[in-house]
């Protein structure tokens, strides 16, 4: 017991001495949210929604995937990455496809014999155009939005992607090493403006991640719309920070129900430290994440991430930041405004409950599900005689259930 004590008082000074190192974080303007997701009650999609629209993906044999891993947008354009068959694949914002990139035909380097699949994208820009980004390894690859390549370039010799960037130059930098720290001190989180340090936040030993267990729901930086304005999650923690190009300050403190809360002390005990996964495993009532928050108006939108597995839920919500109130987004009751199809599959199929929304671009909400799901919900409205616009018949009589997913665009309401 003695041995166990002095352990886990050497882990949290080495944490204290850890954190003396970083910025400070200003917590003068938080605000605690009691939130318990099982009080969430369902709605109609018309009652957080203003606009729904349902955008099918043309499909052909060169088209054809699986399923969306990754959306991206530009003015014109759909960018998908797709983890089945390792693709990235371009639409028109109306759904019909334009190219595709596939990794199987990306020229091989003889002399390098990393895995070459790729594994996601990062759409940055060059020339004020818009410019995708692949890590393979070694290399970065360049394509134009034609599906051409543009160069190859080491990996050592760039860094990856330049998505996150404030209007005044203010860089956003993640895995930042400060020379002037040990060599072993990493910070998930850097603020850099003309080569001057502005920011360092979350410190951390550069081994973590080959000494320990990490769950995420998601990435740890979101963009909500709001112009300079990060919202920004770090591991086993219910804090939702918002970094500015100045500062990163604590907006939201998350504290659930004593049967869904990590261990108070589970980031530095060291009797979790490599066990993460059997501990979630042995609990999986308890939310190890919170994940893409979004504030629009009034209403805080997130999920949570657990090891519960169940079609009924509540793991992607939304909290009103007056009344208190919370809906689940999973038990939407589709209505007009939704042609009386659902807008997520939550309940029947699980891309939402694994996904959740793919992207906010300050306006819509961008989700998808499968052509398989899409035609499920039809028949279940045979009986009812609904109508539905001239995409959804066009979609309906030209598609079939093994058809490309679909995009779902929802403006939510600001009230």
């Amino acid at each position: 017991m003695t041995k166990t004590l002095c352990t886990l008082s050497i882990c949290i000074f080495f944490y204290t001495a850890l954190f003396a190192q970083a910025s400070k974080i200003d917590s003068s303007q938080m605000r605690t949210l009691r939130i318990d997701p099982e009080a969430a009650r369902g709605a109609t999609v018309s009652q957080l929604f203003d606009e729904v629209k349902f955008i099918p993906l043309e499909t052909t044999k060169e088209s054809l995937f699986g399923s969306i891993s990754q959306l991206e947008l530009t003015n014109k354009y759909y960018i998908i990455y797709d983890y089945d068959t390792k693709s990235i694949l371009i639409f028109t914002k109306d759904g019909k496809y334009k190219n595709k990139i596939s990794s199987s035909k990306v020229e091989k380097d003889p002399n390098d014999k990393e895995d070459k699949n790729f594994y996601g994208f990062t759409l940055t820009k060059e020339n004020n155009e818009p410019i995708i980004q692949v890590y393979t390894g070694r290399y970065f690859l360049y394509f134009n939005l034609e599906g051409k390549m543009l160069r190859k370039v080491l990996s050592k010799d760039l860094p990856y992607g330049n998505a996150f960037k404030f209007t005044d130059g203010t860089t956003i930098k993640q895995a930042y090493t400060d020379k002037k720290d040990k060599d072993s001190t990493q910070y998930e989180i850097a603020l850099l403006k003309d080569d001057k340090e502005l920011g360092k936040y979350f410190p951390y030993n550069k081994s973590r991640y080959k000494e320990d267990q990490f769950f995420t729901a998601g990435n740890n930086l979101t963009d909500y719309g709001v112009p300079d304005e990060f919202f920004c999650l770090t591991f086993y923690e219910y804090n939702i920070y918002k970094l500015s190009p100045k500062s990163l300050s604590l907006a939201y403190r998350v504290i659930f129900p004593a049967s869904n809360s990590l261990p108070a002390d589970f980031k530095t005990n060291p009797v979790y430290k490599n066990k993460r996964q059997e501990f979630f495993t042995k609990n999986p009532a308890v939310i190890y994440a919170v994940g893409n928050p979004y504030q629009i108006g009034d209403n805080l939108f997130f999920k949570t991430a657990s090891f519960t597995w169940s079609n009924n839920k509540k793991n992607a919500l939304v909290y009103h930041l007056k009344s208190g109130s919370m809906t689940s987004i999973n038990h939407l009751e589709p209505d007009s405004l939704s042609s009386f199809l659902p807008v997520t599959d939550a309940g029947y199929y699980y891309d939402f409950t694994n996904k959740g929304f793919h992207k906010f671009d300050g306006g819509y909400f961008y989700t998808s599900y499968s052509s398989l799901a899409m035609f499920a919900f039809k028949e279940q409205n045979e009986k009812r005689n609904r109508k539905y616009n001239d995409v959804l018949n066009h979609y309906f009589k030209t598609s079939d259930k093994k058809s490309n997913p679909i995009i779902v665009q929802l403006k939510p309401k600001k009230g």
